[in-house]
């Protein structure tokens, strides 16, 4: 019986130590992303698509966005996004086209940007936010190792 107890704590111990290493990736709170508020687009020059993103600010643990493609004056594209707090962490969850949604886990957080990932998923497997100024932001979308990248430069159409 002793053995059989022994046995039981090692494997519950085996399976608290795999979760601790994938892990939750970083602390982090809707209010360091507070920056990300507000009306973005893409320049687009004549014949090329346009992009937006509007975020709304931080409030009751998510920051939800809707997105669209711009073209000839026609949307040729649109997507669901949400960014929530869960578990100390938080997770960006992409809705394209209005699909069921994908989630993606923080891991990494600055001042300046903000990085999730989601390694199982076929593309992108990493999308990152970059505030590079009060007024531009660059979106990153890739495969994880920037072989296959996918870059949007923002500027910011309106506030919160």
């Amino acid at each position: 019986m002793k053995r059989y107890a022994w046995v039981v704590l090692a494997v519950l111990m085996a399976a608290g130590t795999g979760e601790a290493q994938r892990g939750q990736g970083p602390a982090g709170s809707l209010t360091q992303l507070s920056w990300l508020a507000g009306t973005w687009s893409t320049a687009g020059s004549p014949g090329s698509a346009i992009f937006e993103e509007r975020w709304t600010p931080p409030a009751g643990g998510a920051m939800l966005a809707v997105a669209r493609t711009l073209k000839g004056g026609r949307m040729t594209g649109f997507e669901f996004l949400r960014i929530v707090e869960r578990d100390g962490s938080l997770f960006y969850i992409a809705q394209p086209g209005g699909r069921p949604p994908t989630e993606f886990a923080l891991t990494r957080l600055a001042g300046d940007g903000a990085t999730f990932e989601n390694p199982a998923h076929d593309f992108p497997k990493m999308i990152r936010y970059t505030r590079k100024g009060n007024d531009t932001l660059e979106a990153r979308v890739s495969d994880g190792t920037d072989a296959k990248a996918e870059v949007y430069l923002f500027t910011r159409q309106s506030g919160p």
